[in-house]
């Protein structure tokens, strides 16, 4: 008899912009420094895409395509793409869309997902639940995000946290026991402010008022979100493993999103995890906001094999926070480009 079929990941991409945006460049820009940004965030250098005729689809479209090429299969064998993303190119439609007709996903449907940092987590679940419950083979998850588009590069408290990329991993059905396993996914928005862009919605609309108090901006409280965010990531991450029964010792990676070197390691404190099997990548990519998880897993494919399993954890405004405890499903191939390279 064979068991249910639950969502595993077969397939993961990238897309990283060419241009570096490094510490020393930014020292010219606003008032810090290289080792102020190291000890305090773990980032040396993150890549931007300074060119305003590419939006978030651009990346999204190339993302996918690459995990699509991985596994060698057509964009028209897609039934649905799901785009986690705070920066769409436009209100609508949906990125989606766009990616849907980027990719020839002729046979797809889909939508955006919005949940900051903690996006391609939701965008998982969701993902997994299409194909656990029977109605779809193929789902598409890529988080997406051109934060120099809403990055204020006169505040040195938000411009050396964020970076442009976008990933992408490949959903389809396994019945031999790899898959996502168990899922914990939270929000709270009584403390929205503390992380939030406050222009360009329903309630703040784009004029010329809003364009000059800088509210179509990143408005973070780090100190705040600081706290928050070490406790929420650290909780989900421990209540996750009790509910499977998991060690320190079981898990194979830690995958987090990378928001800050020092919560990460407290996550992993926590988890009584060796730090070197925590993914980690921060310090060349910054933080990419929903691209983040996906990427390290990018990263880490060609040491990941299948049965591994992995802890994916995050954090971000709203305040939403969750975690994923999944079992990989392939033996990981390396992959010929090095850091340096586009995809």
């Amino acid at each position: 008899m064979l068991s249910p079929a639950r969502a595993a990941i077969t397939s993961v991409g990238r897309f990283l912009p060419e241009e570096r945006l490094t510490n020393a460049q930014l020292s010219e820009m606003v008032d810090t420094n290289d080792e102020w940004i190291r000890t305090r965030t773990g980032i040396i250098e993150r890549r931007v895409m300074w060119d305003q005729d590419k939006a978030t689809s651009y990346m999204a479209v190339r993302a996918g395509a690459d995990a699509l090429s991985k596994r060698g299969l057509p964009a028209d064998q897609l039934d649905v793409i799901i785009v986690a993303t705070v920066t769409p190119d436009m209100f609508f439609p949906a990125t989606a869309c766009l990616v849907q007709a980027g990719l020839g996903a002729t046979g797809a449907w889909g939508f955006d997902l919005s949940a900051a940092c903690s996006g391609f987590v939701f965008a998982l679940n969701t993902g997994a639940s299409l194909i656990a419950g029977g109605a779809y083979k193929r789902v598409l998850i890529i988080g997406a995000d051109k934060m120099s588009s809403i990055t204020d590069y006169t505040d040195r408290k938000t411009c050396v946290l964020f970076g442009d990329a976008a990933a992408a991993v490949l959903l389809e059905a396994d019945t031999d026991g790899a898959g996502i396993v168990d899922s914990a996914l939270y929000c709270d928005g009584r403390n929205w402010e503390s992380l939030c862009m406050l222009g360009g919605g329903s309630l703040n609309p784009p004029t010329a008022r809003t364009v000059e108090d800088k509210m179509h901006y990143i408005h973070q409280e780090g100190r705040a979100v600081f706290k928050v965010a070490v406790r929420g990531m650290a909780d989900v991450a421990a209540e996750i493993m009790e509910r499977n029964s998991l060690t320190g010792e079981d898990v194979r990676f830690l995958v987090p999103h990378q928001a800050n070197k020092r919560i990460i390691d407290a996550v992993a404190r926590r988890m009584d995890l060796d730090p070197n099997r925590v993914m980690l990548n921060i310090e060349r990519y910054g933080n990419t906001t929903a691209a983040t998880i996906p990427l390290c897993l990018n990263d880490w494919e060609h040491q990941l094999r299948r049965g591994d399993k992995l802890i994916i954890a995050s954090f971000g405004g709203g305040f939403t926070w969750g975690a994923i405890y999944l079992k990989w499903a392939y033996d990981g191939v390396r992959d010929a480009r090095t850091d340096g390279e586009a995809a």
